[in-house]
């Protein structure tokens, strides 16, 4: 099995999902273009819920391939695993709450281990970039 090929996998019914579900979202508020700018909105929280997605997915998902082709540590594919498992709690932490007004532990959590598994593997590959 090919831990990085599962994780772009995931990445990417991720985002698809998440575009469907705004689809959803807009057919039943009957809104074919934007949302208010309400946190409680389930239309907005679902835009931003993608957004979010389709701004981050797309590097982690190079980041995985390239350092998937590469001989890494066990260690850097339990990265992949968890930054991906940090960016489905993100998309929970933005849709599950009444609101997106408050923080909420699903969105830090997700957040942090975006950001800091992001930069590791972001390390990892400048130094297998730099044969270091």
């Amino acid at each position: 099995m090919s831990i990085p090929l599962l994780c772009i996998a995931l990445l990417a019914i991720l985002c698809l999902a998440l575009g469907f579900n705004v689809s959803i979202a807009r057919a039943k508020a009957i809104v074919a273009y934007g949302s208010k700018d309400d946190p409680t909105c389930p239309l907005y929280k679902a835009q931003r819920a993608h957004g979010n997605t389709i701004e981050y997915a797309p590097i982690l998902a190079i980041l995985f391939y390239v350092l998937g082709q590469s001989q890494s540590a066990d260690w850097v594919s339990w990265t992949m695993i968890l930054v991906t498992f940090c960016r489905y709690l993100l998309a929970l932490g933005l849709l599950l709450p009444a609101t997106m007004a408050k923080p909420n532990p699903m969105r830090f959590i997700g957040a942090l281990g975006t950001y800091m598994g992001g930069l590791v593997l972001t390390v990892v590959l400048l130094l297998t970039a730099l044969n270091i």
